[in-house]
């Protein structure tokens, strides 16, 4: 007698935990429904980056922009960008030069880009160091955005851009080298879209000013500095806890 109701206890428990258990995973997949994430996927080569006179890794922003009102969203920005840890010098918008004039002055309301909305979706984060870096951010589904990422490898000096020029004789004062490389795709929220953005010319900031010009001949290995660049469209991962909402998605880097 005992015996038989300790079994259909038991039997009763473990009925009850796989009801919880289904409720908990339908609940999780529920969450997804109707919603779209951005992944902006990145590889680094550790080989180029490693010849320039710093040795570490490039300085890069990513933003999202709206094709038709113009309103411009960060996604992504390394943290010296960000924070203006220059070592001595507390901004460098020779850097990363669109993505300061639309986010750094545009901050201090006395810039060129100040009618352009800026919201965050995620903050900044340590410069990626591994060979492999991914970012993500949640979009209305269905919506179409211009992604733009720009790029600098501090020091990777060439003939073209050397550190010291004999003719002018003007030093490389900031260290930047070869000039920041802007790259664009254009994006459709929709789950299972992929796109490779494309190198689009390179910025730059000249006396306060910044103007977005072809590619330099020039130019040499930071072409190469990203191995490769991808961007999916996808729904966010299931899960069985639901966190407090935060506007930040924050990056996740993947390595080897």
């Amino acid at each position: 007698m005992a015996l038989g109701i300790r079994k259909r206890t038991i039997t009763l428990l473990a009925t009850g935990f796989i009801i919880a258990l289904t409720l908990v995973i339908s609940l999780a997949l529920l969450r997804t429904r109707n919603r779209t994430v951005i992944q902006v996927n990145i590889r680094q080569n550790k080989e180029i980056i490693h010849l320039s006179t710093f040795a570490e890794p490039p300085q890069f922003a990513i933003w999202l922009e709206d094709p038709e009102t113009g309103e411009c969203k960060q996604v992504f920005v390394t943290h010296r960008a960000a924070v203006g840890d220059w070592e001595g010098k507390s901004e460098v918008p020779v850097a990363l030069p669109l993505w300061f004039d639309l986010f750094k002055v545009n901050g201090k309301s006395n810039g060129p880009a100040s009618g352009i909305e800026n919201e965050v979706l995620a903050i900044t984060g340590a410069t990626p160091k591994d060979d492999y870096f991914s970012v993500r951010a949640e979009v209305k589904p269905g919506s179409r955005w211009i992604c733009w990422i720009e790029m600098n490898l501090a020091g990777d000096y060439n003939t073209a851009f050397p550190e010291y020029n004999p003719l002018t004789h003007a030093y490389d004062e900031f260290a930047c080298g070869q000039p920041a490389l802007l790259y664009r795709a254009d994006i459709l929220a929709r789950e299972g879209f992929v796109i490779i953005p494309q190198l689009t010319g390179q910025s730059l900031w000249t006396n306060g000013l910044t103007s977005v010009d072809e590619v330099s001949e020039g130019v040499g290995s930071a072409l190469y500095v990203f191995d490769s660049l991808s961007i999916s469209v996808a729904k966010p991962k299931p899960k069985m806890i639901k966190k407090k909402k935060n506007l930040a998605a924050m990056p996740t880097t993947v390595t080897k």
